[in-house]
C-alpha cells in the first residue's frame, strides 16, 4: 500500500484550506517574530519611516506610495504595524497568484503554484524589512490578475481595475514602467489583445490610470535629477557590477523553490517508484505564453536596464520580479503533477516555512557571543530615543522637533522618540527639503554620531554645518543580548532654538 501524506490528502481535498493556512501561517510568523525579538527595525526601514513621516510625493528613493503607507501602520501600531503591513503584501501576492493560477490551471495546481513559493526568499526572511519593493509585489500580481481577466477572458470591465493597479503601483515603484510596458508589448503581440482593444474600455480605462499616477510624475518633472541621484549612491561599495548583483540575486531567491523542485521529480528515482498524482484540466496556449511571459521578461528586462545604466535603480530587491515563478513551475511541469517521496518533499516545505524565523532568533540570540557583528535589528532603538528625547525637553523646555547627524542613529532616534522629530539629512542636504539648517537653529534640535573608542569628536560634516555644537558626554547603550560586543557609545549635541529672526524695519 502506497502512503500518502497528509498534506497532499488536504491538498486534493481542500485546497482552498492549505493555501489560507499557508499563507496565513507565513504571515503570522514573520509579523510576530520581528515585533518580538527585533529592538530596532531591519534594513531601510527607519529612512522610510523618515521620508514618510513628511508625506512628501516623491522623494530621491522614489515614488511616495510605500512611504506614506509605512508611516500610518507606524502611527496606527507602531512596529508591529509596519510589520503586520509587509505581511499584508506577501499574502495579497500569495492570492493575486492563487486567483490567477485557479483560472488557469485549476485551484489545486494553484495551491501547488503558491506553496512554492514560500521556497523564494524574497518573501520570507527580507520581507519585514519594507520598501517599495514589498509594495510593489502585490499590486503586481492584482495587475497580472486583472490583465488577464480583460484580455485573456474577455472581462471589459477588468481594464478600470487594471488601470487601478498599475497607477497605484507606479505610485510604489519605478520597476511597474516595466510591467506596463511588457503588457503593452503582449497586447500588441497576441490576436486576443489586439481584439480587445477594438472595445472603448481600455482607452477608457487610461484616464482613472492617469489620475493616479500624475501627482507623482508632476513632482518628478522637477525632481528627477534627485532620483537619479539616489540611484547612483545605490550602487555601493560592491566588488561586482549591478547587473551581476542582480543576477545572483534572483538565482539565490529561487534556492528553495529549486529545492522543492528537485526532491519533488525524485531524481534520482528507481524505475517503479510511485507517487501520488495531481491533475488539471489541460491548459490552452495563450494562457502558457502568459505565465511564461510574464515570469521570464520582467527580469529578463530588469538585467537589460542595469546592464545599460550602470546601477541597480528600483532593482534592488526583486520582490515584484518573481512574482510568477512559483506558477511557471507548475505550468511547465505539465497537466499530471506527480509528487515523488512526498514525506521528504513535505519535511523540506516545513523547514522552509519554520526554519528561517527560527534562525533568525537563535542567531540574535548567539551572534553576540560567537561573532563581533554588530547587527542592525539589535540596536536599542526604543533606548536611545527615549534618553534624548528626555535629555532634550529636560535641558529646553520644549519637546524635541528636528534630529540630525549619523544616516543610520539620527532615523531610529526619531522613529524612537516620543514627539517624532523630523529628520533632517545632514549627510545630504537636498534630500531632505523640509528641513535644513536654519530651520534648525531657529527650532532647535539634536545632533547624534557614533563614537569609536579613540575619539569623541563629531564629524567633520556636523561641525561644519554646525560649528559653534558644543558636545555633551557620550551615552553608553547596552544590547538587549550584549554577548562580547562592546558597547554602543553615542555622541550628541543638543542646538538651542534661537528663534525667528526679527523682522527689518
Amino acid at each position: 500500500m502506497h502512503y500518502v501524506s497528509l498534506i497532499i490528502e488536504f491538498l486534493r481535498g481542500r485546497p482552498v484550506v492549505v493555501f489560507w493556512t499557508a499563507a496565513l501561517t507565513q504571515a503570522a510568523l514573520w509579523t510576530v517574530i520581528p515585533a518580538l525579538f527585533y529592538s530596532a527595525p531591519p534594513g531601510g526601514v527607519p529612512i522610510l519611516l523618515a521620508i514618510g513621516h513628511e508625506f512628501e510625493l516623491g522623494s530621491y528613493l522614489g515614488p511616495p506610495l510605500a512611504f506614506w503607507l509605512g508611516e500610518a501602520a507606524f502611527r496606527i501600531a507602531g512596529s508591529f504595524g509596519l510589520y503586520a503591513l509587509a505581511q499584508a503584501c506577501v499574502v495579497v501576492t500569495y492570492w493575486g497568484v492563487f486567483a490567477l493560477g485557479r483560472a488557469i490551471v485549476g485551484t489545486r495546481h494553484a495551491v501547488l503554484a503558491v506553496l512554492l513559493m514560500v521556497g523564494i526568499t524574497a518573501y520570507t526572511v527580507p520581507s519585514p524589512d519594507f520598501g517599495p519593493a514589498m509594495m510593489a509585489a502585490p499590486l503586481w500580481s492584482l495587475a497580472l490578475l486583472h490583465y488577464w481577466r480583460a484580455m485573456g477572458e474577455a472581462s471589459r470591465g477588468a481594464w478600470f481595475l487594471l488601470a487601478l493597479d498599475l497607477g497605484l503601483l507606479l505610485l510604489a515603484s519605478y520597476a511597474g514602467l516595466v510591467l506596463l510596458v511588457l503588457m503593452v508589448i503582449f497586447t500588441l503581440a497576441m490576436p486576443r489583445g489586439r481584439e480587445a482593444l477594438k472595445h472603448p474600455e481600455p482607452y477608457i480605462a487610461l484616464l482613472p490610470l492617469v489620475i493616479v499616477a500624475f501627482p507623482h510624475f508632476a513632482w518628478l518633472w522637477s525632481g528627477h535629477d534627485l532620483v537619479l541621484a539616489g540611484f547612483d549612491d545605490a550602487v555601493g561599495e560592491s566588488r561586482f557590477p549591478p547587473w551581476l548583483m542582480l543576477c545572483l540575486a534572483l538565482l539565490f531567491t529561487h534556492a528553495g523553490l529549486m529545492l522543492l523542485v528537485a526532491l519533488g521529480t525524485g531524481w534520482p528515482r528507481r524505475p517503479r517508484e510511485r507517487a501520488p498524482e495531481i491533475d488539471r484540466n489541460p491548459t490552452e496556449r495563450l494562457a502558457r505564453l502568459y505565465v511564461y511571459f510574464f515570469a521570464l521578461a520582467p527580469a529578463a528586462i530588469a538585467v537589460a536596464i542595469v546592464v545599460a545604466s550602470g546601477h541597480p535603480g528600483p532593482f534592488d530587491r526583486v520582490a515584484p520580479l518573481v512574482v510568477l515563478s512559483g506558477l511557471a513551475i507548475v505550468v511547465l511541469a505539465g497537466d499530471r503533477v506527480l509528487l515523488y517521496r512526498e514525506r521528504l518533499v513535505s519535511s523540506a516545505w516545513l523547514g522552509l516555512l519554520c526554519a528561517p524565523p527560527a534562525i533568525v532568533v537563535f542567531g540574535l540570540m548567539l551572534m553576540p557571543w560567537i561573532s563581533g557583528k554588530d547587527l542592525a535589528i539589535a540596536q536599542p532603538a526604543g533606548a536611545e530615543g527615549r534618553f534624548f528625547a528626555d535629555s532634550y525637553q529636560r535641558r529646553i523646555g520644549e519637546p524635541l522637533q528636528y534630529v540630525t547627524g549619523d544616516a543610520r542613529i539620527a532615523p531610529l532616534v526619531a522613529l524612537a522618540a516620543p514627539s517624532r522629530p523630523h529628520v533632517y539629512f545632514d549627510w545630504a542636504p537636498q534630500r531632505s527639503p523640509w528641513a535644513d539648517v536654519t530651520i534648525m537653529r531657529e527650532h532647535g534640535g539634536l545632533l547624534v554620531w557614533p563614537v569609536p573608542q579613540n575619539t569623541t569628536l563629531p564629524p567633520a560634516t556636523l561641525r561644519a554645518q554646525f560649528p559653534d555644537l558644543v558636545a555633551e558626554v557620550p551615552r553608553s547603550f547596552a544590547r538587549a543580548v550584549q554577548g562580547f560586543l562592546p558597547l554602543i557609545r553615542i555622541g550628541w549635541a543638543v542646538v538651542r532654538p534661537e528663534g525667528p529672526a526679527p523682522a527689518k524695519p
